[in-house]
């Protein structure tokens, strides 16, 4: 029995180390689901390949308590070359007659926001993206965690 549970886990792992598409996919636990304004997070990323068209996301994770239907977020990027670039970013977490989006599991709730699509990174190097929340109340409750994904587009 735990021989077939070794192989399963083997190979999951090994699905994972295949995906050469991707950049980065990484998320943050929001402390205590809790999102101060004064705690951004960073996600710092490597990007060598300036030919390719690229994907980005965010991810976000939220329980049903979370009392609004969108949310708003800096997101703010600090090029290799040192400058900075903010946008305001608005993500759409529930429908208007209030069902939420995404995928659910109990009363958490998963989305996956495509915020640019078929991009270049004009320069190669280290980039930070940093997402704080925008919203007028602070704490903002109910966002559990927060994440970026990028991933290169097939040739």
């Amino acid at each position: 029995m735990l021989r077939k549970y070794m192989l399963l886990l083997s190979l999951i792992l090994s699905l994972q180390a295949c995906d050469d598409k991707m950049v980065i996919d990484e998320n943050k636990t929001i402390t205590n689901r809790n999102w101060d304004v004064a705690q951004p997070l960073h996600f710092d990323v490597s990007i060598n390949d300036t030919i390719s068209s690229y994907n980005m996301y965010v991810n976000v994770r939220n329980s049903n308590n979370y009392k609004f239907s969108n949310l708003y977020i800096f997101m703010h990027t600090k090029w290799p070359t040192g400058e900075n670039e903010t946008d305001t970013l608005q993500l759409f977490l529930a429908s208007p007659d209030g069902k939420w989006l995404g995928n659910g599991l109990g009363d958490i709730y998963e989305n996956q926001i495509q915020l640019k699509q078929n991009f270049k990174f004009y320069r190669s190097g280290q980039y930070r993206f940093t997402l704080e929340q925008a919203m007028r109340l602070n704490p903002l409750p109910g966002i559990i965690d927060m994440g970026i994904r990028i991933e290169k587009n097939k040739p």
